[in-house]
């Protein structure tokens, strides 16, 4: 009985070291390029571009399958950089997946939501909260503007509302680079 229990945890531990190594040496990474174009992209998971997400356009792009101009969110400053990193010549935005509006987020009427879940089915990002037969309320911080809660909507009772340029808003649109930099003490 002894044996077998040795020769058990003799067979675990070199297939667990076979493991082991086989994760390091046949490691599969993430192609650079696509995380630089999936950066770029809006991250509002809305589907206008034909593609389920940002990271699957992305990856199209990548491969040559996509064109750069897809992507209404991003509007005509995300294919201006997607054009610089890719060095492809910049194009208007594709008409047929959309027109650049303005960023904005969901605002639920309170008064005429009916609790119908459809639009937490829709949303791609969470941001609604909310139950059956409830009203449902949008995590406004979440919400990307997408706008796929707005067909499913019975009663209509979810408008898009743009956010105003603030600080906060701003400094994400142009980055904030610090003035100085600190030494640090030896």
């Amino acid at each position: 009985m002894l044996e077998a229990i040795l020769v058990m945890a003799l067979g675990a531990v070199i297939l667990g070291a076979a493991l082991g190594y086989a994760s390091v040496k046949f490691k599969v990474e993430g192609d650079p390029l696509v995380e630089k174009i999936d950066a770029i992209l809006p991250q509002t998971q809305c589907g206008q571009c034909n593609y389920p997400g940002c990271k699957p356009y992305a990856e199209a792009i990548a491969k040559g399958e996509a064109e750069i101009n897809q992507c209404p969110p991003g509007g005509e400053e995300g294919i201006r950089k997607l054009a610089d990193l890719l060095g492809r010549e910049v194009k208007s935005l594709s008409a047929e997946h959309g027109l650049e509006k303005p960023k904005s987020v969901a605002l639920i009427n309170e008064q005429t939501c009916i609790g119908c879940t459809l639009c937490i089915q829709a949303c791609p990002v969470d941001a609604i909260i909310g139950a059956a037969k409830q009203m449902h309320v949008i995590v406004a911080s979440q919400c990307t503007g997408c706008e796929l809660c707005l067909p499913p909507c019975p009663v209509d009772c979810i408008a898009m509302v743009p956010i105003a340029e603030t600080v906060e808003s701003w400094k994400w649109k142009y980055p904030v680079f610090p003035l100085h930099t600190e030494k640090k003490a030896a």
